[in-house]
């Protein structure tokens, strides 16, 4: 048997970044994918959160002071990104099985540019929620697409890993806005009449739209759909041959009909719930607090405040990577989403209680990287759970992300005003419990799988051909396409 998560390999502690019934021919077409895929991936989500995150860095940074904000004004920014990210998702669970990858990512990448660009010369509260709403209504749909994209050239077991060097441009982007804030700050304030806040904008954009671009070329697209300007017919062959192989369907089209047989699966809610969880248990990293904590220590002038303020992301490359490898190598989805979520609660235990020595919350904010560590092991396994069903992939990453985000919509609204900065009883409080919550709804997730894997293997073993996973063959044209039954993934769990 075949598992789609999990292949023999030798003992844990030889790391190897081939599985062993790769062949020759397979190992040289997945360094070609690794050294054109990965790259991108992180070079492409670098930029997204350079433009995200950049925000906290303008309002410490001048901008509150330049533009009379005296209340809840970035929260309120904040909100209004979210609400664009949520809105301009919606279309795209559709677009990802028609459009090509190869040119809706970059689309996207040169538009949220464009709109960051735009910031610039942001005058008032109003101009600049405008310009926050499109970034992130053309931010949108990033995340879930590159997963798509991973989910269809990677094998279950290989996904976390791929992903996890891609979720370190993350913390690069919100790293490098703090560095570009603060050099702005420094050098361009008063140039041209222009405050370094703006500088940093037009810099930031200046870095965005090339990589917009530079994706046309660059990104492989997907199995059914791949961007021959850098993959030959041999490559798809081979690329196909090997997902199979894993129990992966590579066909499908995305139909209206699918959504009332995914709405009506437990498995489908009980993905949402961990995803929720997942987003609110770490909205006290996007909500600036950590620059709020440092500014109000009144020791440090606004570049030193974003120069210490990438801290945190700096150390959440390490803690992505050490999560991603331990989901792939030892410990499975499970248990490193738990592994990563205890760090999370201890800096959050520690944030709560609050009365504690300035170390002590050095060290809180220091793990609240953490709490992103587990988002490529999180989506990576919605990859493997869907493996052979690509429409139902695509409409669950979307849909999921859009439940999720739309939470956060509204929750750092009700619990992280800015006027109760830099302490936020409520907010840390919210997120030590959503992190709590969270281990328990992956354990139950893990569990269901389980037993729904077991079942599975049952069917098949008594010659029965129905061991989809919550694949409704009436509404899907492509159900016949799918792989021999004789090859039976079995999801890896821990």
């Amino acid at each position: 048997m075949v598992e789609a998560n999990t292949v023999p390999r030798k003992k844990w502690w030889k790391i190897q970044w081939y599985s062993d019934d790769d062949t020759p021919e397979e190992r040289k077409f997945i360094i070609k994918l690794d050294m054109i895929v990965v790259p991108y991936a992180v070079l492409s989500y670098w930029v997204k959160y350079l433009d995200q995150a950049n925000l906290n860095n303008a309002y410490v940074g001048g901008m509150k002071e330049e533009l009379g904000f005296k209340g809840n004004e970035l929260v309120e920014l904040q909100t209004m990104y979210t609400v664009g990210a949520v809105v301009g998702m919606v279309p795209f669970m559709f677009v990802f099985t028609y459009v090509p990858m190869y040119w809706t990512i970059p689309a996207m990448d040169i538009l949220w540019g464009l709109f960051t660009l735009l910031q610039y010369r942001g005058k008032t509260f109003g101009e600049m929620a405008a310009y926050r709403f499109m970034v992130g209504f053309f931010e949108a749909a990033f995340f879930p697409a590159m997963h798509y994209v991973f989910g269809s050239w990677y094998r279950g077991h290989e996904i976390a890993r791929r992903g996890g060097i891609f979720y370190t441009g993350l913390n690069l982007g919100t790293l490098t806005a703090g560095l570009i804030a603060a050099g702005a700050t420094r050098r361009l304030e008063g140039v041209h009449g222009m405050a370094g806040w703006r500088w940093m904008y037009i810099i930031c954009a200046v870095i965005t739209i090339p990589v917009g671009i530079l994706g046309y070329f660059l990104l492989p697209g997907t199995v059914e759909q791949p961007n021959t300007w850098i993959l030959n017919e041999h490559d798809i062959k081979v690329a196909k041959a090997r997902l199979e192989r894993g129990g992966h369907v590579t066909r499908g089209k995305f139909r209206l009909g699918h959504v009332k047989s995914i709405l009506l699966s437990p498995q489908f809610w009980t993905v949402v719930l961990v995803d929720v969880l997942f987003w609110n248990a770490g909205i006290h990293k996007s909500t600036g607090s950590f620059l709020l904590w440092i500014k109000s220590l009144g020791r440090y002038t606004s570049a030193e405040v974003n120069e210490l303020g990438t801290v945190a992301p700096a150390l959440g490359i390490l803690y992505n990577l050490v999560a991603c490898f331990l989901s792939d190598l030892v410990l499975g989805p499970a248990w490193a989403i738990t592994f990563a979520s205890l760090w999370n609660v201890t800096g959050l235990i520690i944030l709560v209680v609050w009365d504690a020595p300035e170390g002590a919350k050095w060290f809180a904010f220091a793990t609240m990287y953490w709490s992103n560590a587990l988002s490529s092991v999180l989506h990576g396994w919605v990859n493997t759970i869907l493996r052979d069903s690509p429409e139902q992939r695509s409409f669950t990453l979307v849909m999921i992300t859009i439940i999720a985000q739309s939470s956060t919509a509204w929750t750092p609204l009700l619990t992280f005003p800015t006027v109760e900065s830099p302490r936020y009883p409520k907010g840390f409080s919210f997120c030590l419990g959503c992190a709590l919550a969270l281990i328990v709804a992956t354990h139950v997730l893990n569990v269901y799988i389980k037993r729904k894997e077991a079942a599975k293997q049952v069917q098949l073993e008594s010659g029965s051909d129905d061991g989809s996973l919550e694949h409704t063959s009436q509404a899907d044209p492509d159900a016949g396409k799918k792989v021999d039954a004789t090859v039976t993934p079995a999801v890896h769990t821990s």
